[in-house]
């Protein structure tokens, strides 16, 4: 019961990239649309929990929520420049590279010997996986989508950062996450309203029905959140985060039956291998408990 817990996030993260595609916007369309969501859960949240928010929860959770905005952001431009079936796998593989690291040498989660090899070997195998699934066909030549493969790096590497931190820190805090949730999902809108004063061409374009469209995103996003935090307590940071990427097999398959990314023949072999490793490493890491 506690892995399928675990596993929700999965199915939620999983879609946001194609509920999002779907609706579409700007980057920063969708990263207001999707923070007000997740306020609008946060305060759901508060009422159903009837928490007492102290100071240092409110802090704490500010801090993980503008983290998040970082890396959900720079999420989002990375899949516009160079699409969400290559953007989610990559950053994917970082992420629990990046989080799996500091569950072991943080948090001490991986207690003996065996927990260690077998963790270990469990996140290669969701690395390489990941990066499998990324994989470009070179014998196609010049593909004709729209690729800027630098800047989608470096937007990728600026969310992985962010994305770690934002876990890292809720779990550093030894807070019930239950306080967390409404203090995070301020900390994420002050993020994206960051960015949205920072880009003046941007400030007024941003109050679009694209906006509002996605406040769904933020929606599904709220619930995938809540339960990611629900499991950490039961399975540890580094299984319940490893489990709840494996929607990257949802953004990936969706977004090129779903959204019209193409891939050649080749590439799509490299998918489903790649989406099965994941799998793989995603149960192991789960059975590990």
């Amino acid at each position: 019961m506690r892995i399928l817990l675990a596993l929700i996030p999965a199915l939620c993260w999983g879609s946001i990239g194609l509920i999002s595609g779907r609706l579409g916007g700007t980057s920063y369309q969708q990263t207001l649309g999707m923070t007000a969501g997740a306020v609008l859960f946060g305060i759901f949240s508060l009422v159903y929990f009837h928490v007492q928010l102290s100071g240092i929860a409110m802090l704490v959770g500010i801090a993980s929520g503008l983290c998040w905005a970082v890396g959900q952001f720079e999420q989002f431009q990375s899949m516009k420049f160079i699409g969400i079936s290559r953007t989610v796998p990559i950053s994917t593989g970082l992420q629990l590279a990046g989080t799996a690291l500091a569950g072991v040498l943080l948090f001490h989660e991986w207690k003996t010997s065996t927990m260690v090899m077998t963790g270990t070997i469990a996140v290669i195998i969701l690395i390489a996986g990941a990066a499998l699934t990324s994989l470009r066909d070179k014998s196609a030549g010049v593909n004709s989508e729209h690729i800027e493969a630098g800047r989608g790096a470096t937007a990728i590497a600026i969310s992985t950062v962010g994305y770690i931190l934002y876990t890292v820190i809720v779990n550093m805090s030894g807070l019930d996450s239950k306080l967390i949730l409404f203090p995070q999902s301020i900390g994420m809108i002050l993020g994206a309203l960051i960015f949205i004063l920072l880009s003046k061409e941007n400030r007024k374009k941003v109050w679009h029905v694209a906006t509002a469209k996605n406040v769904l995103t933020g929606l599904v996003w709220g619930i995938g959140n809540f339960f990611m935090f629900m499991a950490i307590p039961s399975v540890g940071l580094a299984i319940s985060y490893s489990l709840a990427q494996c929607g990257i097999v949802i953004s990936t398959f969706g977004s090129i039956w779903l959204l019209g990314e193409k891939k050649t023949n080749r590439e799509m072999v490299y998918t489903v291998i790649g989406s099965l490793l994941v799998i793989a490493g995603g149960v192991t890491l789960g059975l590990m408990k």
